[in-house]
């Protein structure tokens, strides 16, 4: 038989969100996740949170900055978009930070359908450019950034050929 884990004060709620927020940066979402089961009183754990956003130790922004700096070179805008929903980022904090990215998306899902396809792309080839398209379209790319790439990719496969 398990024995129930003892229910965390106040103190120690704060003690183990510092714990957690001293090896990365957690969103307000993912922490209330982590700690409410934990508590003895949920209020409390609302309380230290906000503590912790006075203090500046917690920052949803700096999160947000933290999360994309880590996956802005693997993923695109659209995905990046729908993660950061996910740990419960605002659509204007989710917004902001993604306009404070110094990120050329366009060049970017090119250079990620080079690595894919480094033979590049043949302009008859259908089956190759669905399977690239939706390569980009799941790691969140949009629909123009995708063509742009597909369309870069095959000149450059025609230039090669002349």
């Amino acid at each position: 038989m398990k024995k129930p884990k003892p229910e965390l004060t106040q103190a120690e709620l704060r003690r183990a969100a510092v714990d957690l927020l001293s090896r990365r940066d957690y969103s307000r979402r993912e922490l209330t996740h982590k700690l409410s089961p934990k508590a003895a009183d949920p209020d409390d754990v609302e309380t230290v949170l906000d503590d912790l956003a006075e203090r500046h130790w917690q920052s949803d922004e700096r999160f947000a900055e933290s999360f994309l700096n880590s996956r802005c070179q693997r993923y695109g805008p659209v995905r990046l978009q729908q993660e950061l929903r996910e740990k419960g980022l605002s659509a204007e904090q989710i917004q902001s930070a993604i306009a404070n990215l110094s990120v050329d998306w366009y060049e970017l899902a090119l250079d990620l359908a080079q690595r894919k396809c480094p033979g590049g792309l043949p302009p008859q080839d259908m089956r190759e450019r669905a399977r690239l398209y939706r390569f980009l379209a799941y790691r969140g790319f949009t629909g123009e950034q995708t063509s742009y790439a597909l369309e870069r990719l095959a000149m450059a496969e025609h230039s090669d050929n002349d």
